[in-house]
């Protein structure tokens, strides 16, 4: 994240966060070797009479069958293997007493193996059920319309494996329009899930009960500041952008403490807002907020985007950062959902490696209604 001075969460596609080897389903290939090993030399066995040097190929079928069946299924390629060691058929019926008895072992070895994993793999997608649960709860997805503001995020962790990590964002209405929030705490991955969870939850109960933004940065100044006073080594801080659509409004009010302020989108081009971002959250100097307060007029058609530093500190091979608002017209969409996918898809394209937690929020406000 920013040091100073310089899900709703969408689920991880398997594709993109978990590979095989993660603890994904095994790919087709892996699943079909031991079938066609199987059925490979049981045809070449019968097409030749001297196949005994094929008889070798055998024995690896049941340890490959663990990696993607069950006990029974391994069973059943262990016997087909035993079938056509022994049967005249396939004139591989001459295996000395030992080679039989190791296949056997083998086999045998085979499905306790498989049976093993199998539970183990039922434990994992129990356990990751509930994790991935428990992350969703802490950061919900974001509905696609609050009141009059259509809304899309998009949350790529940087750790592998969850859908939580240092980034935090939401979209709440309340008695005084509808207030989002984007931010990034210190740290990343799970170590920074309570520092979220806490961040979270003081918007949610603020945004309800204070009339102005800077009373909610302050509460969640404070949030971090009681936080961090439970540990004598602790040095908590985040920084934000929070934004308001007052009731029957055509503008937006925004602070920034310590965060890239917007992109405004508008009429096919792109421009980051004006604003003087103030001092990160969790600095204990709440009266510095309203420094980094800016207010915009919109018109029908705008599109505002707020990105983490995943997003603007991504570098390429020649160690440039994305440029962000020089993409995003050509990859703006007016479905606010579309447009956090191409970014994401653009970020990917131009980063060697991306370590940060990327996280987006579009939000694309209706015009109110005529009085």
């Amino acid at each position: 994240m920013r040091r100073v001075g310089g899900p709703a969460v969408r689920p991880p596609r398997d594709g993109e966060r978990r590979g095989w080897l993660q603890g994904a389903p095994p790919p087709l290939w892996v699943r079909a070797l031991p079938l066609a090993l199987t059925a490979g030399v049981g045809v070449a066995a019968l097409l030749t009479s001297d196949a005994e040097d094929l008889g070798f190929l055998l024995g690896a079928i049941p340890p490959l069958a663990v990696l993607s069946y069950g006990p029974l299924a391994t069973a059943g390629l262990g016997a087909a293997v035993l079938v056509i060691l022994t049967s005249s058929v396939f004139h591989l019926n001459r295996p000395g007493q030992a080679d039989l008895l190791t296949v056997l072992f083998v086999a045998l070895l085979s499905v306790f193996v498989s049976y093993v994993r199998s539970r183990r793999d039922v434990q994992l997608d129990t356990e990751r059920t509930i994790a991935e649960a428990a992350q969703r709860a802490v950061a919900p997805p974001v509905p696609e319309r609050v009141g009059p503001v259509r809304c899309a995020g998009l949350y790529r962790a940087a750790e592998r494996g969850t859908l939580v990590g240092g980034d935090f964002f939401d979209v709440r209405q309340s008695p005084y329009g509808v207030r989002a929030v984007l931010g990034d705490v210190q740290g990343h991955g799970l170590a920074a899930v309570a520092t979220v969870a806490g961040l979270l939850g003081a918007f949610r109960e603020a945004v309800l009960d204070l009339p102005d933004l800077v009373s909610v940065a302050a509460r969640l100044d404070r949030r971090l500041v009681v936080d961090s006073s439970r540990s004598a080594y602790a040095e908590l801080f985040a920084t934000a952008v929070l934004l308001e659509f007052p009731p029957d409004s055509a503008r937006v009010r925004g602070v920034a403490c310590g965060h890239p302020p917007p992109v405004l989108l508008r009429d096919g081009t792109a421009t980051q807002l004006e604003a003087v971002p103030c001092l990160p959250l969790g600095m204990g100097l709440p009266e510095a907020v309203g420094s980094g307060v800016f207010t915009l007029d919109l018109r029908p058609g705008d599109q505002l985007v707020v990105a983490s530093d995943g997003v603007w500190e991504a570098r390429d091979a020649a160690d440039a950062f994305y440029p962000l608002t020089e993409r995003l017209p050509a990859l703006a969409d007016p479905d606010p959902a579309a447009t956090a996918d191409r970014v994401w898809a653009d970020v990917l394209r131009h980063a060697t490696e991306v370590r940060d937690d990327v996280t987006m929020l579009v939000l694309d406000p209706l015009p109110p209604p005529p009085r």
